[in-house]
């Protein structure tokens, strides 16, 4: 029964992943959903910065506590290792959830792209950022990254798989091509507001450093000289550049 339970949360928590993920794809392009991220009441210009910003901080905050090796060494204590990942999921799409209810509009107009083909071309590079982010993770192993090979395999008493270290196909060009996704999906917008900017610029910036200082250290001492060696054949997040690749 217990077992039972862990694989309906983890089935629950990924159905919630999902859900976000999709509304974060019409959240920035202000696509089908009623709230994208340029729609609502606007709350003024200084008070809709330190909404957004805490918003984008809760996230950020969130996201790097709960995905470093020790507050999951100690959290596994508490809650077992089949529900960890499924936990983090789920906290972190909720965050999502909140970040696109809540967000305030800033609508002033920083660039706006007259041309309808070019338009339309810059439409297909959103629409690429998403595709990247979401083959990605399955060059790695998608249902562990959320939480279902944890869930399923312990309801089958058997260890789960894990991700794979792997140079195969985006990961030649990139080290992270998840992270190379959403930063290609979250600027490319025929129409850039101020608050579209802030969105792109913050979120960006958190990218970057988090990779940068936390999850590469993280890898290094995960994977070992495997890895230390990827670092200095491939770039961090843009391909055919020397950006983020070590000395």
């Amino acid at each position: 029964m217990k077992n039972s339970l862990i694989l309906l949360y983890g089935v629950l928590s990924y159905i919630v992943f999902f859900v976000a993920f999709l509304c974060s794809i019409g959240f920035v392009g202000n696509l089908v959903i009623p709230k994208g991220i340029d729609a609502g009441i606007e709350s003024g210009f200084t008070v809709s910065i330190i909404i957004n910003l805490l918003l984008l901080s809760l996230f950020a905050i969130q996201h790097t506590i709960m995905a470093r090796p020790a507050f999951k060494k100690w959290w596994t204590s508490i809650i077992g290792s089949a529900m960890e990942r499924s936990t983090f999921v789920l906290l972190t799409s909720l965050i999502l959830l909140l970040i696109f209810w809540q967000w305030r509009p800033m609508t002033g107009i920083i660039w706006e792209v007259q041309n309808e083909t070019l338009a339309l071309v810059i439409h297909g590079v959103f629409w690429l950022g998403w595709l990247i982010v979401l083959l990605s993770t399955f060059m790695i192993n998608h249902f562990h990254l959320f939480g279902l090979d944890q869930v399923f395999n312990n309801f089958k008493n058997r260890p789960p798989t894990g991700l794979n270290f792997t140079e195969k196909f985006f990961y030649k060009f990139v080290r992270h091509p998840i992270m190379t996704g959403f930063i290609i999906a979250f600027w490319a917008t025929p129409v850039m507001t101020t608050g579209h900017l802030l969105f792109a610029a913050v979120t960006t910036a958190y990218i970057v450093i988090a990779v940068k200082y936390f999850e590469e250290k993280d890898l290094r001492n995960e994977i070992g000289d495997a890895y230390v060696k990827y670092e200095k054949r491939v770039p961090m997040l843009i391909p055919f550049t020397k950006f983020g690749k070590s000395e």
